[in-house]
């Protein structure tokens, strides 16, 4: 990933990320009953008159090669066929993530959850051509919401020097088999 020095750019990310969280925490306290960031940060704190309120800011960060991070896990997942079933290894990817929580007292490391784009219909079409770019993970319009995955990653956020935030919104469910199957890797692991 490159060198993770602790500069300038490190105290940036982390203050966007510090300021997401407490955001997101701000609003799943008020909504719990059992394109920029700070744009996403007040719109999130200020719904619209419409109660159309929101839970997360999504995000994008770069690394210091100015590359995209793209966030990367391997999940068992259960397939049926017939009167059989058998389980296999899937691997998830996507450049947009929901902050979760810090890590660490420093507030260096953050566990971040990893949002996959996904159609109208739920179904996540994967990257078009190599993967590397983020505009590779909505190929042309058929990208109509974010799904949560359940699956979390830590980082360290010396490691990059730039974030991309975008607009506020309530990410999907992950599918009920989804959730299933990331409690059974973790068990498992």
């Amino acid at each position: 990933m490159g060198s993770c020095s602790k500069g300038k750019d490190s105290q940036c990310v982390r203050d966007v990320i510090k300021e997401i969280i407490a955001a997101q925490e701000e609003v799943a306290e008020r909504e719990r009953c059992d394109v920029s960031c700070e744009r996403s940060i007040r719109e999130l704190l200020s719904p619209t008159a419409n109660g159309n309120e929101n839970t997360t800011i999504p995000f994008i960060l770069y690394c210091k090669d100015c590359k995209p991070f793209i966030g990367s896990a391997v999940v068992r997942r259960q397939m049926e066929m017939g009167m059989s079933s058998f389980t296999f290894l899937d691997c998830l990817e996507s450049p947009i993530f929901r902050a979760v929580k810090f890590v660490d007292d420093k507030k260096d490391c953050v566990k971040l959850e990893l949002l996959i784009p996904v159609t109208e219909g739920g179904s996540q079409p994967g990257p078009s051509n190599e993967g590397k770019r983020v505009c590779d993970f909505f190929p042309g319009k058929s990208i109509r919401n974010l799904r949560s995955t359940g699956v979390c990653i830590t980082v360290d956020l010396d490691c990059f020097c730039s974030i991309t935030c975008l607009e506020p919104t309530t990410p999907l469910m992950a599918t009920q088999q989804e959730m299933n199957d990331t409690m059974a890797s973790r068990h498992e692991g």
